[in-house]
């Protein structure tokens, strides 16, 4: 089923925001002291948001169908509520250094927004499964390892919660099995929300229907 004209022209005005906030990020903070691109491109905000700002554009320029492409619009759905969640439960207290505010609110906030709303204009039934959830949640599992074993390289990491070096691997580890079983469930949650949403679409036409006849 192909999305209205005007869904498609959102996709493409919000990947295109998405898009400005990715550049002047780095273009703002260049210069700042300890920051250097590669610390920049291994956020998990840049990465899913960059992830997204595609899908977005995809889907408005071309709008393609079939279950493939819905699992990659429900991953990247995925990772921007990752993203959203954990800034807002976790990171927002932190300070931005030399980025301005609205490029964190795009991408912290409006971006997830975005993503949700469209999962919800647009649903589709994937059925939950293990090895679906199991699929989506690769990403993030193999970002944490990349950090894990970036982080000592380089004497960085990007966030508190996979930092070992102030709370511990024990304290970690603990922190990051509950992040862990915290992103299964959100990822049960965006399966759920486009079934119920394809629901509630789906009794609107019938309303609709009989309503015309």
């Amino acid at each position: 089923m192909r999305s209205p004209q005007w869904l498609r022209a959102l996709r493409i005005v919000f990947a295109g925001l998405s898009l400005t906030a990715l550049i002047a990020g780095p273009i703002q903070q260049a210069g700042s002291y300890g920051y250097t691109l590669a610390n920049h491109f291994s956020y998990f905000t840049f990465q899913s948001n960059v992830f997204a700002m595609v899908i977005l554009l995809i889907g408005g320029v071309l709008d393609p169908s079939g279950r493939r492409w819905q699992l990659w619009r429900g991953a990247a759905t995925l990772y921007l509520v990752i993203t959203g969640i954990v800034y807002a439960v976790l990171l927002s207290h932190l300070p931005l250094g030399a980025e301005a505010p609205w490029v964190g609110d795009v991408l912290h906030r409006v971006l997830p927004i975005v993503l949700v709303a469209d999962w919800m204009v647009a649903p589709y039934a994937l059925g939950v499964s293990a090895k679906l959830i199991g699929t989506w949640l690769g990403y993030p599992a193999v970002y944490g390892a990349y950090t894990l074993i970036r982080g000592p390289i380089v004497n960085w990491y990007p966030y508190p919660f996979l930092d070992p070096r102030g709370q511990g691997y024990v304290s970690m580890t603990i922190g990051l099995v509950v992040l862990g079983v915290a992103f299964a469930l959100l990822a049960v949650a965006v399966v759920a929300l486009g079934e119920l949403a394809g629901r509630w679409c789906g009794a609107a036409k019938s309303d609709k229907q009989r309503w015309l006849e």
